[in-house]
Order: structure tokens, then C-alpha cells, then sequence
């Protein structure tokens, strides 16, 4: 057994000022008390539940920060054209490289106080476009890399059929495809074998887009999929996109979902952007969740969801780094908040009748929604019975040294960057302290060795 004391652990229903929490060997929590015992760890800091990362695509952060050189200022560089980067990085990656890539990126994560990612998989094949002997081997990798990261991954591998909407795949989207649902199933099969390499690792399901699969096949894989795990999809992220299934589907992109699918809690929307009314409120009626990517839709320049008018109708939402140009989750919070006042003009968009503290109200959507992301219905922040899972704010930051306990969350979310972080706890155990990650360098080299060999920063 295992006791630590933290200046105050973030509940439900607010702060704990002085507690302790005791777990065993295996990191579950025991006993939360603010009687200390004999043998304590004494924190200087405040502990908040780990965040969860919705929407990943790992292999992207070898690329993060690449892509923004605009030589003739005058074409058009949008989301079409960043994708034609990512397809060349996409024919790239061996396994390995994507091991490495994934390591460090986990490791950034956990860092910056994620604790669970959701990884949005669709780089399945060898370069030439050919299933592996073993069908999940880069699924494998991406658990191998969250195991040695110390970060409790979903491996999401994600139905990828055509190269949009009624349009073949085109030859740099070949290591992507499925040409089936009975070949896409194999592979979540397989995929959800690779799970059980790593205590910490799960299984959800998905389709990349309505775009990328045939509709019969998109109507008959949430049809026959699994139901009692999370499915994940993109949806209504570029107004091309809209405009396209306007055309080959008749219908907008979330309409055409909501009208020939059992849309339910058990969706998760990435992006989902561009919406009208009907929309907005057909996704909160199903009880659905969006996953929102700040950092990533602003680099893209996608657009703003009507997160006001979503949340108005009890939306549900988490929060996923996506291409990862950011890792903070207080920072994708901040731009979720901000990109709201911009254009509302008002300062109290982050809020509900509830929970009257923007800061409160962001960690709550992220940490709730984010979790059922991950296949957890568990909304109970720190839990006897579950693992112990926390990102630690330094307490002699002066800011949070000075700050009032009402006043702390919102100091946290509002002026909180990664040397704010004392530390992550994963499954009771320490996975980054004093800002270092237990296995940094390790990580660092094989990360840095990697991307010199494929040459492409």
C-alpha cells in the first residue's frame, strides 16, 4: 500500500483541502481521508483526474510544425493541400518508425497530463498497400509505444474503404484501406487481440468518414458492429466535405448519419464544425458526444463549432490533440473557450446553470465525455475501487501559492502551461515527475534517431 497527501484533490463536487489517498500495489485507489497516516508521500500540489486525449492520430507528430511554410502566398493552402503532406509522411513509416513516433508522443502527452488516449488508427498496411501477416501489427506497435509511454490507450482502427465520396482510393491512401467489411472486421478483431498485449489498452471502433466507406457499408458496420464499445467517426470538418455529400448523399454529412443510423451515446463526432440547427440538436437529443480538437481545427483552419448552442440542449463533449500540433489540454480548453467568446462577444460561454466557474466547467465536460470516449461510464472524478489516475499542478507556482481555493481551478485552466505540471500518476505510480518523464531519454533518442533516418524534418 501506498499513501500520498496532496495540498487539496479536485472532486465532483469541488476541492478536498489536505487529502490523502492510499492504493495498493495495482494502483487502485483504497481509502481518500484527510486523516494522515504514518508512512505518507507528502505532494506540495493539487491533484486533478488525468485528462483523456479523444482523438489521436499518432503518426501526424512526426510532421507537427512542418507543414507551415506557405511559399506563394497567393494559392491556396487549406486542409486538401496539408493532407497531401501527411499522405507523402504517411508512405514513409516502417512499424518501428511509428513505435518511436508514438513513444513520444505518449510520453509528451503523460507529460502534459493526459493519462488515456484514443487512438483514431488508420495506417494499417505495409507501403505497397498489403495487409500484414499479422492484420494489427501497427496496432501493436501504437500499444507497445503506449506501454512504454506508461499511458492507457483505446485503439480505435478505423474503417477506410474509398478515396471519397464514391470516388476509389487513390495509390498514397493505400496502406489505409479495407476494401471490405468483412476485411475491416478481421481487422478489429485482430485489433482487439492486440489489446490484451497491455493491461492498460482497450478497444473502440469506427469509420473515418462518410467519405471513406461505401453508405450500405457504413449503415451495416454500425448495424453489426459491436455495441457495448465506443464508435468513433470525422465528420462535418471541412465545408467541402458538406457540400460533397450534399451531392453523392443528398443530405448534409451529420444529417445523412442522424436519418440512416442509430445515432446513440455510444458515437463519438470528431470535429463536427460545421452544423445547422437541426443538427446541433439532433446530435444532444441522441445523447451523442463531439470530440473538439482546438489546436488542430485552428491550425487547419476548419471552423468553430456552436458549442454555446450545444451545450444549451446538454451537449457532451471531450477534447482530442488530433495532429498534435498541441499537447496541453488546459491550452485546447482555452482555445474551446475563447474561440466561443470571439463569436458570441460574451465572456461566460464556459458555463451552465450548474457550474457557474469556467474552469470547473471545462474540466468536467473533458474528464466525463472524454472517459465515455475511452469506454468508461465511470463520471466519479477520484474513486474507491479505481485506479489512481492524476496530473499534479506545482502548489508554489505563485499563482496557484496565491490563489484562493475557489479561485484555483480556473487559475489552472486559464494560466496553466506544462511548468505548471509537478507531475502525472498513472495506476498509483509516478510516470512523470518534476516534468521529466521516467523514460525521457530512452524515448527522446529513439524518437530523434528515427526522424533523422526518414528525413523528414
Amino acid at each position: 500500500m501506498k499513501t500520498y497527501k496532496f495540498n487539496g484533490i479536485l472532486q465532483n463536487n469541488g476541492w478536498v483541502e489536505d487529502a490523502c489517498i492510499t492504493v495498493d500495489d495495482q494502483g487502485i485507489i483504497k481509502k481518500i481521508s484527510t486523516e494522515s497516516p504514518a508512512d505518507v508521500e507528502y505532494v506540495n500540489g493539487f491533484a486533478v483526474p488525468g485528462f483523456q486525449n479523444a482523438h489521436s492520430h499518432a503518426f501526424q507528430y512526426a510532421m507537427a510544425g512542418i507543414a507551415e511554410r506557405h511559399e506563394n502566398p497567393e494559392a491556396a493552402d487549406d486542409f486538401w493541400t496539408w493532407r497531401e503532406a501527411m499522405y507523402q509522411l504517411a508512405l514513409t513509416m516502417s512499424p518501428e518508425d511509428i513505435e518511436h513516433v508514438a513513444s513520444m508522443l505518449y510520453a509528451e502527452m503523460v507529460r502534459h497530463g493526459y493519462t488515456h488516449v484514443a487512438e483514431f488508427h488508420y495506417l494499417h498496411h505495409d507501403k505497397n498497400g498489403k495487409p500484414y501477416a499479422n492484420l494489427a501489427e501497427h496496432g501493436e506497435k501504437l500499444i507497445a509505444a503506449a506501454k512504454k509511454a506508461g499511458i492507457k490507450i483505446t485503439l480505435v482502427p478505423m474503417f477506410y474503404q474509398k478515396g471519397g465520396f464514391g470516388v476509389e482510393p487513390q495509390p498514397r491512401q493505400r496502406r489505409f484501406i479495407s476494401p471490405t467489411l468483412d476485411s475491416y472486421f478481421k481487422l478489429l478483431e485482430a485489433s482487439e487481440n492486440a489489446t490484451k498485449l497491455y493491461n492498460g489498452a482497450a478497444i473502440a471502433f469506427g469509420i473515418h468518414s462518410l467519405r471513406a466507406v461505401q453508405p450500405d457499408d457504413i449503415v451495416a458496420a454500425i448495424k453489426n458492429g459491436p455495441k457495448d464499445i465506443p464508435f468513433h467517426i470525422h465528420i462535418s470538418e471541412q465545408l467541402k466535405e458538406i457540400e460533397d455529400a450534399k451531392v453523392y448523399l443528398k443530405s448534409r454529412p451529420v444529417e445523412w448519419l442522424l436519418n440512416n443510423t442509430g445515432v446513440n451515446e455510444n458515437f463519438h463526432l470528431v470535429h463536427a464544425t460545421h452544423l445547422i440547427p437541426s443538427e446541433v440538436n439532433g446530435i444532444a437529443k441522441a445523447g451523442a458526444h463531439v470530440v473538439l480538437c482546438p489546436s488542430t481545427e485552428g491550425n487547419l483552419g476548419d471552423g468553430i463549432f456552436p458549442l454555446k448552442d450545444f451545450q444549451k440542449q446538454g451537449g457532451s463533449w471531450s477534447i482530442g490533440t488530433d495532429s498534435h500540433v498541441g499537447l496541453n489540454p488546459l491550452e485546447e480548453l482555452r482555445i474551446l473557450d475563447y474561440g466561443q467568446r470571439l463569436i458570441t462577444h460574451q465572456r461566460n460561454t464556459f458555463i451552465d446553470n450548474t457550474e457557474p466557474d469556467s474552469g470547473a466547467f471545462g474540466i468536467k465536460h473533458a474528464l466525463v465525455a472524454g472517459r465515455k470516449a475511452m469506454g468508461s461510464q465511470n463520471e466519479q472524478y477520484f474513486q474507491k475501487g479505481e485506479h489512481f489516475d492524476a496530473v499534479v499542478y506545482d502548489a508554489s507556482v505563485p499563482l496557484l501559492a496565491s490563489s484562493s481555493i475557489s479561485n484555483l481551478l480556473s487559475t489552472i485552466v486559464y494560466s496553466g502551461d506544462a511548468t505548471m505540471v509537478l507531475g502525472t500518476l498513472v495506476n498509483g505510480k509516478w510516470i512523470v515527475k518534476s516534468n521529466k518523464h521516467i523514460h525521457a531519454d530512452e524515448i527522446k533518442d529513439n524518437f530523434v534517431s528515427c526522424i533523422r533516418s526518414l528525413n523528414i524534418r
